[in-house]
């Protein structure tokens, strides 16, 4: 169990959050939510013991083991993979090397073997020896080949580092487990492993995770920062939504009313105030307005910005048209001869397990690239809007603020009409006036998003729209592709419940084709026929 009092964290001054005061219960999830900025990773931080709070105090009992999900990865690098895994039980770890240090001496004395008989006693009571046994299913579960599990921490790819130090907060079963983005490089069999893995944990979790799908998977409890507050709700994500749209409407209700009396109170007093037969009343009410609390509403780190996608003209029966398109990179093919076409109204989602090969269709269909064989043939009707995942060349070296650079794309160019549209995107008074070159990666994406929704294209390309995006923007973005009427959509994402709400067509790019499905995506990973198309397409059995 974790109990916080009256923990306050300041920065610069001014309170992240102060007074808080929850309670977190072994055998839960809780799902760590709020604005970007409103210090998720920071309150996870206090909790370790890697951050000092500012005041309050954090209760953990002594004899409970925490673990928590590493964000450098290369803190270990000069590390075999295995023992960065097994350093993540620090008790554990110790044992297991002064007894290989002990063993591998050449001068082995009676002391030594006193010594000896004292640490097996200790590495079996921590379960030593099923350790390397549950280090290779941990790393094996994660995805993290056979073959990697003896080499050094700095001979693996970025994406494996991740799965190692996962699998290094999750070993030896801990009873407390902090995890901070855990699905990031994740493939979507991975994360429903890791969800099946931390139901079934008796420990205490506490996750953050832009990932809805995986927070409604595991969540038991909602834990919101928001008001520089944590309040703890019963249940997954989306229970918290309804939840919490609930007691705002309450709050709301309940400010109107007491707002809607203190003025008829006002009323009745003024006019009755110096009428002798009436004097009483009025005193009377006199009273109750000054017992009356009215509260501002509070202000909220929880903003939702306004996307909206409008066509300005209708499709056309052509859409599109890609011919036996190939496409190679640095020496390396990518696409090899690709072909499909586009219907009215499609929502394709790309998927596959190389994320380049995708990038290179998207570049290749938006103009920005030329196929090296093959064809593609837009429809007279139809116009493009794309959203690149490497957006620098829009930023970088950029000498304008967000107000003109937003200027480059919109018909209007009136500065109160600029203003208006970015307010709505949440750049509001000063931050208007930051230059581009500056901003933050979601500040970024809000701005590509703007530029897109100013080109009333009725075709739009999306690469990993959501990364940088918090909770708030990433829900806004799905509902508005949900929403979009009259165009096509194509789009790759790691969101797993964007692309199961907006996709109703999944094309998958394989080495040796593609395999094309008019269904859900929660339908296309299931799909026998799939699955089968999939093995005699890579010449093995993968997961996406």
């Amino acid at each position: 169990m974790i109990t916080t009092s009256n923990l306050m964290v300041r920065f610069s001054g001014k309170p992240l959050f102060e007074d808080v005061s929850v309670k977190f219960v072994p055998g839960n999830c809780y799902g760590l939510i709020g604005a970007n900025g409103a210090g998720k990773s920071t309150f996870l931080k206090v909790l370790s013991g890697e951050l000092e709070p500012t005041s309050g105090e954090i209760n953990i009992p002594g004899n409970l083991r925490l673990a928590k999900l590493e964000q450098d990865q290369f803190k270990f690098d000069e590390m075999q993979v295995i023992n960065t895994v097994l350093s993540g039980h620090p008790k554990l770890y110790e044992v297991h090397r002064e007894r290989e240090k002990l063993y591998a001496k050449p001068d082995f004395n009676e002391e030594d073997g006193v010594r000896a008989g004292e640490l097996e006693m200790a590495y079996a009571d921590l379960n030593g020896y099923e350790a390397e046994s549950e280090v290779s299913i941990l790393l094996s579960g994660l995805g993290v080949d056979q073959s990697l599990h003896t080499k050094r921490m700095g001979e693996l790819e970025s994406g494996d580092k991740v799965r190692v130090l996962l699998a290094q907060a999750l070993f030896g079963k801990p009873d407390i487990l902090l995890l901070d983005e855990p699905t990031n490089n994740l493939d979507v069999h991975t994360v429903a492993w890791l969800e099946d893995y931390i139901s079934r944990l008796s420990a205490l979790v506490i996750v953050v995770s832009h990932d809805r799908h995986f927070l409604n998977n595991v969540c038991t409890h909602i834990a919101d920062i928001d008001y520089r507050k944590v309040r703890i709700y019963a249940g997954n994500y989306d229970f918290w939504i309804q939840a919490s749209e609930l007691m705002l409407r309450q709050s709301r209700d309940a400010q109107k009313k007491a707002s809607d009396k203190a003025k008829d109170l006002k009323a009745f007093i003024q006019r009755f105030s110096s009428n002798a037969s009436k004097a009483k009343q009025a005193t009377a009410r006199k009273k109750l307005l000054d017992e009356l609390t009215l509260d501002d509403m509070p202000i909220s780190t929880r903003k939702y910005p306004h996307i909206v996608f409008k066509p300005e003209r209708p499709q056309g029966r052509m859409i599109l048209s890609v011919d036996s398109v190939s496409k190679t990179i640095d020496g390396e093919q990518l696409l090899k001869d690709v072909s499909f076409t586009l219907q009215p109204d499609d929502r394709i989602a790309f998927v596959g397990l190389d994320g380049r090969a995708t990038s290179a269709l998207f570049d290749i269909l938006a103009g920005v690239t030329e196929p090296d064989s093959g064809s593609i043939e837009w429809g007279q009707t139809m116009t493009k809007a794309y959203f690149p995942k490497d957006n620098e060349e829009f930023f970088n070296g950029v000498e304008l603020n967000i107000i003109d650079w937003m200027r480059q794309f919109t018909e209007q160019k009136d500065e109160e009409f600029v203003r208006g549209f970015l307010g709505k995107m949440l750049f509001s008074g000063e931050d208007t006036l930051k230059p581009v070159n500056v901003l933050s990666g979601g500040e970024r994406v809000r701005c590509m998003l703007s530029r897109m929704m100013q080109s009333g294209a009725n075709a739009l390309i999306f690469d990993d729209p959501t990364n940088h995006l918090d909770l708030e923007s990433i829900t806004a973005l799905n509902n508005a592709l949900a929403k979009v009427k009259d165009s096509v959509i194509l789009f790759a994402s790691h969101d797993r419940e964007l692309v199961n709400t907006v996709a109703n067509r999944i094309i998958e790019i394989t080495p040796n084709g593609l395999i094309d499905q008019l269904m859900t995506f929660d339908q296309y990973l299931v799909s026998e026929r799939v699955i089968e198309r999939r093995k005699k397409l890579y010449g093995r059995d993968v997961s996406l």
